[in-house]
């Protein structure tokens, strides 16, 4: 087995592991930190509209046009007055692109063009894109958007319970602000491949969320029938047991996305790829932080004020003062006759196999008391 297999072994069977609900209050520090950032971020740069949602123009020139990229730009902006992206496609033609005018400042727009680039007007295609079409593109994502987060919070609720849904509902809020407040830090313009991309991301968000919630709701059952862990530390060991799963999952995603991102868009200069690409990268990247360091302590922050999770608490912690036999007066097995676990791992787990102590010892190791 690989040293990665063997890492994701002991975790999942809780010989390792590290204390990520404990250390919530740094989570949650970092989380509010990078939130303000793109609130901030949003608020004073705004984020740079694309033409759909905008209005305007887009010019493309005749084939193998020897004109370069930069100087293109530089006419179509003296010719506009307004900002130009300016791409160059494989055919060696140009896609010329100008938000904010209409169609009488668009023929005259083309017919400068044409003189600077030294073309006939009538070579040069242009297309007009109205404020309206964008208009309903971003009411439509906004109302998919609405009933997505209506969908899941009902579907956790009735799947989970209410806490659940509360906490993956914070935790997609939380990936979808750092979101689109990096698009405006960064200035990537925002095109309809913007909102498919974020729209995207929030259930690879969910996913990696929902595969913790599961471990957590079976290593809960009949938890108060137990004595030996609290909620917090079941909590942990959910995050830690599918920790590499997440990962991997995550990292498997990223691979593809980074290689639109950095050398599609970056290098290639397929800067259409941008505009899908960012969102995924950083959605993906954000979707996975708040699965393992927000949601669940946050789930864990919410049933610790229970008056029956603060019950157990204090009775785990006058048991483990006491210095008594942990496995005393448990419903939780002794050993593992599946897997043949150590008594201390198998323990860890209070679900469905559980069984009264009684018999696991007479299967298992002796109790010390009497043989």
């Amino acid at each position: 087995m690989s040293k990665l297999g063997t890492l994701g072994a002991r975790l999942h069977h809780g010989e390792i592991g590290y204390d990520f609900v404990k250390n919530r209050k740094i989570w949650y520090g970092i989380s509010i930190l990078i939130t303000i950032t793109a609130i901030v971020g949003l608020a004073v740069r705004g984020l740079h509209m694309g033409i759909e949602f905008q209005g305007g123009a887009v010019f493309t020139t005749p084939k193998n046009m020897s004109v370069s990229v930069s100087t293109a730009e530089g006419y179509a902006e003296d010719a506009s007055g307004h900002d130009a992206i300016v791409q160059k496609l494989g055919d060696g033609s140009m896609r010329i692109q100008v938000a904010g005018i209409d169609t009488k400042t668009s023929d005259t727009i083309k017919e400068r063009l044409a003189g600077d680039l030294k073309v006939d007007a009538e070579k040069i295609n242009a297309e007009l894109v109205g404020p309206s079409w964008g208009e309903q593109i971003a009411n439509k994502a906004w109302q998919g958007l609405g009933i997505f987060l209506i969908l899941v919070v009902i579907y956790l609720a009735i799947a989970f319970e209410w806490r659940m849904a509360l906490a993956a509902f914070v935790a997609l809020i939380h990936d979808i602000t750092i979101t689109v407040g990096i698009y405006a830090l960064v200035g990537f313009e925002v095109t309809p491949g913007t909102v498919i991309g974020l729209l995207t991301i929030l259930g690879y968000s969910l996913y990696d969320t929902v595969v913790v919630f599961d471990s957590l709701k079976e290593q809960t059952r009949d938890i108060t029938k137990q004595t030996r862990w609290t909620y917090s530390e079941i909590a942990n060991r959910s995050i830690n047991s599918t920790l590499v799963r997440s990962v991997n999952t995550t990292v498997v995603a990223l691979l593809p996305v980074a290689g639109l991102l950095f050398i599609g868009g970056g290098v290639l200069g397929a800067g259409m790829l941008n505009d899908i690409s960012l969102s995924l990268f950083v959605g993906l990247a954000a979707g996975a932080y708040s699965s393992i360091f927000i949601a669940t302590p946050l789930v864990a922050d919410l049933k610790e004020r229970e008056p029956a999770m603060r019950s157990l608490k204090k009775r785990v912690l006058a048991k483990r003062a006491q210095g008594g036999d942990p496995d005393e007066g448990q419903d939780v097995p002794v050993t593992d006759d599946e897997h043949d676990e150590p008594a201390d791992v198998a323990a860890a787990v209070v679900g469905p196999r559980n069984q009264p102590a009684s018999r696991a010892r007479g299967r298992g190791r002796p109790s010390g008391k009497r043989r």
